[in-house]
């Protein structure tokens, strides 16, 4: 399997499309800080406006896709003359429709939504890539074919809007977010995302980690199968990455932990030495760095959600609105 739909199965994602925004010039859109284990993301088929995330003031474009994996505070706003105005909400059934205040010819159709993620590698994973990520489909001839229909598709179920349409947006945003995380610096995004390295030799190596996390995986092992001296290895993994070799391992072993606490009834003992660690207390100490508690609560409050019958993120409604 390859290492992006590896990536969202141990993840667990579960999509949404939260709201069409169809603002006209001159707006503003505040939107909250998200729940913890939640994303948001925003797609822009037309139009042009600003994403503002803290000191961060992206510009955006047709094809241009931000995803915020902090779940931060941000805020949209559109150009045009006159003061800002705000927006007003319509409930619908599949989503809401975002406007501006006092009306107008809309000058933007944006699409914004989340992604929930797993408490153990979907959290491990969300902390692992840029904040923001942005990522100019329209920059690339073949991702802006593929985005084009992706967009038609997306467009023409919510003015749909009937039965199975959030099933059919939540599946069109999840293909969305695999384009992203695939999307290698350079053409498309200017940040670096590990999980798209445009040296095969450095995503080989990516990929061969997480197929075997728990195999002796030095830096010498790693640059001989790259064909590159140490240094360059070094050097080409933390360019592509934009991480160190010894950050990338951690993340990718306590992934493979997290799920197989979530999916085994093995010891914590067997699975710390399944993914590389030498010892069970080495690893309940990264385990808890990285995920934020340990192996052995992490697991019991993954099987009692899983008899409570919740989702593995057991995440709320998002407090993201506009104001």
């Amino acid at each position: 399997m390859d290492a992006v739909s590896r990536l969202l199965r141990m993840a667990r994602i579960m999509a949404s499309l939260d709201k069409r925004c169809l603002l006209g010039g001159a707006t503003r859109m505040d939107v909250g800080r998200y729940h913890e284990l939640e994303a948001p993301f925003h797609v822009l088929l037309e139009g042009e406006c600003q994403l503002q995330v803290g000191t961060t003031l992206l510009e955006m474009r047709p094809g241009d896709v931000v995803l915020i994996p902090s779940g931060a505070p941000h805020r949209v706003i559109t150009s045009g003359p006159g003061s800002l105005r705000g927006t007003t909400e319509t409930a619908g059934d599949a989503f809401v429709t975002t406007r501006s205040e006092r009306g107008g010819t809309a000058v933007i159709d944006l699409f914004c939504g989340r992604y929930t993620f797993d408490a153990g590698a979907g959290a491990v994973l969300f902390r692992s890539l840029p904040d923001p990520v942005h990522v100019s489909f329209g920059q690339s001839a073949d991702s802006d074919e593929v985005l084009r229909m992706l967009s038609a598709l997306m467009r023409g179920e919510a003015q749909r809007e009937g039965r199975g349409t959030a099933a059919i947006l939540s599946a069109l945003s999840t293909v969305l977010l695999a384009m992203v995380l695939r999307s290698s610096r350079g053409a498309t995004t200017t940040t670096a995302l590990w999980t798209a390295a445009a040296d095969g030799r450095i995503a080989e190596a990516v990929e061969g980690v997480l197929n075997d996390p728990g195999a002796d995986w030095t830096i010498d092992r790693l640059s001989r199968a790259a064909a590159m001296s140490r240094a360059t290895f070094l050097r080409h993994f933390g360019q592509e990455t934009g991480m160190t070799v010894g950050a990338f391992l951690a993340r990718a072993r306590l992934m493979a932990a997290a799920e197989l606490l979530s999916s085994t009834d093995a010891t914590v003992a067997t699975i710390a030495g399944e993914v590389g660690y030498q010892s069970e207390s080495a690893f309940s100490r990264a385990f808890r760095t990285q995920v934020g508690t340990t192996p052995a609560r992490f697991r019991r409050d993954q099987h009692q959600r899983k008899r409570m019958g919740t989702s593995a993120d057991g995440a709320l409604e998002p407090e993201g609105r506009s104001r």
